[in-house]
């Protein structure tokens, strides 16, 4: 399948992975370009030394295009972001800002797809010169806006002349068929590739995910303007009552710190942050990236193809 999106990467698919910090490696990297899709190294707080391996080490095992997602509120980050022009990575993404560095990245051909959760900021970033941009709704892990996928697709769609990417709920080829009709292009996913053969996470934290259910997902954060999507559990529940009774902001910091670590590496699922988006209730089993990838364009393509008679 061709769009502007594939164009633009030099992928087979338009399928993103997302940038999830202390799961995103080289592993999982190069599993998902190497099954047609575009794969991320997640940056996070990471020092250059540690992305420039990990760059060394994707190229070992794909020719095929990649990226790093760059955390730009990491202290590292203007580091990172010379490594990754240095490096001429293809493709950088990201929440925040990128501007400073669009030149530096534009002369050495990167392609620049920055995260957003707003129309505004859409614009904003088509008219600095990115690239495409991806259009991540509520339903998505981690750090999340307040509009759905559903609703703000469309309205991005509609703002921008670039290409736009889909994200936040999506994890069957029912997700890409609907992404496609609300006007994206390509669609970014994170949780579903937490469940691949390829992801190096701790057994506890993927099966988690396998296991969860529809409404097993909070939102912490709300009151420090910093919300997260993660797994319900010992965490969750204690950082949700201490925001209930107006804890302030150091005490919420504490209970959090380093927690996505301690999931992800450590296996710790009880006090750990387990993030994850809404559709983990719909992952039910562990496949290797390029099956995920060819289940769901299959599952897209006959849905797509059924269309008229559903009709």
């Amino acid at each position: 399948m061709q769009t502007r999106v594939t164009g633009l990467l030099k992928t087979e698919y338009p399928i993103i992975q997302g940038g999830m910090a202390w799961v995103a490696d080289y592993h999982l990297a190069a599993a998902v370009s190497n099954g047609g899709g575009l794969g991320m190294i997640g940056a996070a707080n990471a020092p250059a030394e540690w992305v420039a391996e990990q760059i060394r080490e994707v190229r070992k095992r794909t020719d095929r295009p990649f990226g790093v997602n760059i955390m730009l509120m990491s202290p590292h980050a203007d580091e990172v972001a010379r490594t990754v022009a240095r490096e001429r990575v293809p493709v950088v993404t990201g929440a925040g800002n990128p501007e400073q560095y669009m030149t530096l990245w534009k002369e050495k051909d990167i392609r620049v797809i920055p995260v957003i959760a707003s129309v505004a900021m859409a614009k904003r970033m088509e008219k600095c010169g990115a690239d495409t941009v991806v259009a991540e709704g509520y339903e998505s892990g981690g750090h999340v806006g307040e509009s759905t996928t559903m609703t703000l697709v469309p309205q991005v769609c509609d703002a921008v002349n670039i290409p736009v990417i889909a994200a936040g709920g999506i994890a069957d080829g029912r997700g890409i068929a609907a992404a496609l009709m609300l006007g994206a292009e390509g669609v970014q996913m994170g949780t579903r590739f937490v469940a691949s053969k390829e992801a190096v996470v701790h057994e506890n934290y993927k099966q988690l995910v396998i296991k969860a259910k529809d409404i097993d997902t909070r939102v912490t954060g709300r009151t420090t303007g910093h919300p997260v999507r993660a797994i319900r559990n010992e965490m969750t529940r204690h950082y949700l009552e201490l925001e209930k009774e107006g804890a302030p902001f150091e005490e919420l910091e504490k209970l959090t710190l380093g927690g996505l670590r301690r999931a992800v590496v450590d296996g710790d699922v009880k006090t750990g942050s387990v993030m994850s988006g809404q559709i983990a209730g719909m992952v039910k089993d562990e496949k290797s990236c390029k099956e995920i990838i060819e289940q769901m364009m299959n599952e897209m393509e006959e849905l797509l193809k059924g269309a008229p008679a559903r009709l």
